[in-house]
């Protein structure tokens, strides 16, 4: 039995930066297959704000290139909630991630307690954080 594809999940830096590269052969096949929902309209991808933090500084290292100036790229993603949902840095989120010190960057312990937060599924390959919270990713 093949496990069922999420309808919201929240992702990980590097998930967003392989599928906004145009790279998802690096993404495992159901992690492919839900940002293909997302782009489809029958999924939504769930942002945390560290993320795009990590996203702009890629982008400004030149590692990435989004096409379009950083802020018409952030201004895009939130303009559409039906689909990306920018999630902030709050204070329950990080009250969370005093539990997840063992991913030992700050910014992955973020993003992993912004999926537990919120109870949703975290797409991700890092496997210190699949450790961490218990293997609910998907990949």
């Amino acid at each position: 039995m093949s496990a069922r594809i999420p309808e919201i999940a929240v992702t990980d830096t590097h998930a967003l930066l392989w599928w906004l590269a145009g790279t998802p052969e690096r993404l495992g096949r159901r992690a492919r297959q839900f940002y293909q929902r997302v782009d489809a309209g029958r999924a939504v991808l769930c942002v945390p704000a560290v993320a795009l933090v990590e996203l702009s500084e890629a982008v400004q290292l030149g590692r990435v290139s989004l096409g379009e100036p950083f802020a018409a790229f952030v201004a895009r993603l939130t303009g559409t909630p039906g689909r990306y949902q920018v999630v902030p840095l709050t204070a329950e989120i990080v009250a969370r991630s005093h539990d997840l010190f063992a991913i030992p960057e700050r910014g992955d312990r973020l993003i992993a307690a912004t999926a537990a937060e919120l109870g949703y599924s975290l797409v991700t390959r890092d496997p210190e954080i699949v450790a961490a919270i218990g293997g609910d990713h998907l990949w």
